[in-house]
């Protein structure tokens, strides 16, 4: 049985500012692609013990949406970290945060999960 592997490729689309205007994402392994008004890619270099990061949108991107966005990733890293480490702990308290911060943005009503 041989290596498998997949290709996940951006196209980022800039004005002449350099600002991102449009943002393209295609995977290989579903034939998927689309358009999306952010991506926030982060990568671990084992060598150096840092992580990478790359941090797109598009000059359309509402505040709102923005917030939303950063809302649902703390959600998410809070279940990935839990998968990948186990730590129900931490993970409830990133949850935890998560709730207070889109009750801070107003994204979340009090009481409101």
């Amino acid at each position: 049985m041989g290596e498998k592997s997949t290709t996940i490729k951006f196209n980022v689309s800039l004005d002449d500012n350099q600002v991102p205007d449009k943002i393209n994402w295609e995977a290989s392994e579903n034939s998927e692609t689309g358009d999306c008004d952010a991506a926030f890619l982060t990568i671990w270099d084992q060598k150096e013990k840092n992580t990478l990061r790359i941090d797109l949108w598009t000059k359309d991107m509402m505040i709102d949406d923005m917030q939303i966005f950063f809302h649902q990733m703390m959600l998410s890293m809070s279940d990935t970290y839990k998968r990948a480490t186990g730590d129900e702990k931490l993970s409830k308290e990133m949850k935890e945060f998560a709730f207070h911060m889109g009750q801070s943005m107003g994204i979340l009503k009090k009481g409101e999960d």
